[in-house]
């Protein structure tokens, strides 16, 4: 990077997050980059295949879809993130992806000072949930799926909310990836609102049969280890509403 910016130096501040997928670092409090080895594809192979099993399980075709190379990785995040600013989602501005000796780099603008969703107060989280929802029906309306939503991949800096670490859905499953998309954002949000102010948040931008078609995929996603949900709670709500 030092050479491909015309940079004398810079400063490497590694990241303490989830390094399945990639190591995450900010450079010179400038770039958000991440680096993508072999291993982190092969990881991708094998949650890839896992979450296709777990669709297989709530009665319908998995719909994830692996990267054939470290670069494809980085590529496709970085597709995805300019496709989201583009839809008026906020995403952190793309800069580049390359690859260097067979990892893949994503660049990406670094954003300090942000707090992840889970870790928010919950009256700031109820302030928030309708541009969630207005977000990823910004994105499911465009036949963009996010495939990994979680408390973890949105940030709120400066009062606004960003998405980040978009993963790739089969385009011809775009149906079931959105429902999927729905009920991973009804299960971040019921711990930290309460599942009927989770559901009256996106029935501001979702109909009650979308709502009940993410239902039928919420014990699929409560099974993730990175969703912990009252799932007979958030269906009575989703069945409630849709009742009205």
């Amino acid at each position: 990077m030092i050479e491909r910016y015309g940079e004398p130096s810079a400063r490497v501040e590694f990241l303490d997050a989830d390094n399945w997928l990639s190591t995450p670092m900010a450079v010179d409090d400038r770039w958000f980059v991440k680096v993508i080895t072999q291993q982190n594809s092969l990881v991708h192979a094998l949650l890839t295949a896992g979450r296709n099993l777990g669709a297989f399980s709530s009665g319908t075709e998995g719909f994830f879809e692996h990267f054939g190379t470290p670069l494809q990785m980085a590529e496709h995040e970085l597709e995805a993130t300019r496709t989201m600013r583009e839809l008026g989602v906020n995403a952190p501005e793309p800069v580049e992806a390359f690859d260097y000796e067979g990892h893949g780099v994503l660049v990406l603008e670094y954003i300090p000072d942000f707090t992840v969703l889970d870790d928010l107060p919950p009256a700031v989280v109820r302030e928030h949930a309708p541009t969630v929802f207005d977000f990823l029906h910004r994105m499911h309306d465009a036949d963009l799926a996010h495939g990994d939503f979680r408390g973890e991949n949105v940030l709120v800096a400066d009062g606004d909310l960003y998405f980040i670490d978009a993963t790739k859905v089969r385009g011809e499953a775009i149906e079931d990836a959105r429902s999927y998309d729905l009920a991973c954002a009804l299960g971040a949000l019921t711990p930290l609102i309460g599942a009927r102010g989770a559901v009256d948040a996106a029935a501001i931008h979702y109909t009650p049969a979308e709502l009940l078609a993410a239902r039928e995929f919420l014990d699929f996603v409560n099974i993730r280890p990175d969703h912990d949900f009252e799932a007979a709670g958030l269906k009575g709500a989703i069945e409630r509403l849709a009742s009205q």
